[in-house]
């Protein structure tokens, strides 16, 4: 859902104006004049692109600004090994980029994610709040073209930013809440390891498993989508910085693309490398396709998981009953005492958003044209949801929800010891339809399946016991 542009944005031109108010201030670019308020630390494209794009109340997200910043961060450094920026005016942007860095200023960020495709208006937004922030710390004015964005485009910038940001919040968020999860799962499953239940296929009475072969097939899931995640980030790790506008690198220095990932590794610990092709990276946006698909696969999982707690917590006396999860909440306004399975629901309408979001980014990615995609902010908004998303609902389903789940012991055995489908035992001696004919019988007469077992056929019910104890067909 989107809310009305916030109308207090600056965006009549200063001509219309009979007398400039003291809360703003007026800049000036090959366009015309703007109006801009006094105290914002970005300039004028900012403002233009508050003016052009009010489109949603969606805004880049922190941990894209925060990215941005670092790639200007280490752009200037690079910039300054290679003496092509100044010492005074490098520090200065990389102090600023640190302030930026490190959550400051964050109301400066107010462009629309539905904006320019190439991302230019976050680009320059980021650009002019650190230019005008480090030129607070001379006495010089610090060009946000000239000086913070030397040897850059924002066609090499924003992919870049891109995928840095995106391995980082996979390593930092993604993977270690999915790995707490299935451990979690892992220890229940231990836990659980001696109790055996019905196992159910087209939610029809099957065959019994152990609770702990159910849970161990999670815990394989969200592993396997780990792998999955692992296995795309070596592609993640070729950046684009270096190619400016169409990936030829002009005025970027020869060894600028070299010496930045060289600084983005001992600034992340991560193995950034340039991309042997600085072409593709500007042109194409299919690593985060394939990294979206991969996010999707886990959503799917925890989907899946997330409906077998919700059907088996389902009653508590008129479901399945099998578990109870931990009460967290009041279920209903009107029912006094029902209470919900609400961390699953809540994951699921994860999952189907990181799903959705899997289509915008699919969409985004084939709408590369010659030599630049351009719908990279979508690319950015969407793929960093899913990952915060993912890493934030796996963390509630693990904490709030499995670590606390019981195991209704009583209600698994009752149901286990009426389970007609246990006959599959003795299929090989007494043959399918004897066997089929026993099942109907025992559902018919609602009746446990030895009992009836044992007057249909010539086998001793000692005998009996054995071949249709559970724990031999699990």
């Amino acid at each position: 859902m989107t809310s009305q542009p916030n109308s207090n944005h600056c965006s009549d031109n200063a001509s219309e104006n009979s007398l400039p108010s003291k809360n703003i201030r007026i800049e000036k670019d090959s366009l015309g004049e703007m109006s801009l308020p006094i105290d914002a630390l970005y300039g004028i494209q900012t403002q233009r692109a508050i003016t052009n794009f009010r489109i949603s109340d969606l805004r880049m997200p922190s941990q894209f600004i925060v990215t941005l910043a670092l790639v200007k961060k280490l752009a200037a450094k690079v910039n300054m090994d290679l003496k092509l920026l100044d010492l005074n005016i490098g520090n200065s942007i990389i102090k600023a980029c640190n302030q930026i860095i490190n959550g400051n200023y964050r109301e400066h960020f107010p462009v629309d994610v539905f904006q320019t495709g190439s991302g230019t208006s976050t680009h320059m937004n980021i650009n002019e709040v650190i230019a005008n922030l480090a030129s607070t710390y001379l006495d010089i004015k610090i060009s946000p073209t000239d000086h913070v964005n030397l040897g850059q485009s924002s066609n090499d910038v924003i992919p870049t930013a891109i995928h840095i940001s995106t391995a980082i919040e996979c390593h930092k968020l993604l993977l270690p809440n999915l790995n707490i999860l299935a451990s979690i799962i892992d220890e229940k499953a231990q836990e659980f390891e001696s109790i055996i239940k019905t196992g159910r296929t087209h939610l029809m009475d099957a065959l019994p498993i152990k609770v702990s072969q159910e849970f161990n097939a999670w815990s394989c899931q969200l592993r396997k989508g780990m792998d999955r995640i692992n296995s795309t980030m070596p592609r993640v790790y070729m950046i684009a910085q270096g190619g400016t506008a169409v990936g030829t690198g002009v005025n970027a220095h020869p060894q600028f693309s070299k010496l930045f990932a060289a600084a983005l590794r001992n600034e992340t610990g991560l193995p950034f490398i340039p991309n042997s092709s600085l072409f593709e990276s500007l042109s194409s946006q299919d690593t985060m396709v394939e990294l979206s698909g991969q996010l999707k696969v886990i959503a799917v999982s925890l989907m899946k998981i997330s409906n077998d707690l919700r059907w088996m917590n389902s009653g508590p006396l008129f479901g399945l009953g099998e578990i109870t999860l931990k009460a967290l909440q009041a279920g209903s306004s009107i029912m006094p005492g029902k209470v919900n399975p609400v961390i699953p629901e809540s994951v699921t309408m994860v999952a189907a958003q990181v799903i959705g979001n899997d289509t915008t980014i699919t969409i985004a990615g084939q709408s590369g044209n010659f030599q630049l995609n351009a719908m990279l902010p979508v690319i950015a908004y969407n793929i960093l949801q899913s990952i915060s998303l993912l890493g934030n609902a796996s963390l509630a389903l693990a904490q709030n929800c499995l670590s606390e789940i019981k195991i209704n012991k009583n209600k698994l055995e009752q149901n286990l010891s009426r389970n007609p489908i246990l006959i599959t035992s003795l299929t090989p001696i007494i043959g399918y339809a004897k066997a089929v004919e026993i099942v109907k019988s025992s559902y018919t007469q609602n009746r446990a399946i030895i009992d009836v077992a044992s007057e249909m056929t010539s086998i001793d019910r000692t005998e009996l016991e054995k071949l249709l104890d559970p724990k031999l067909l699990v």
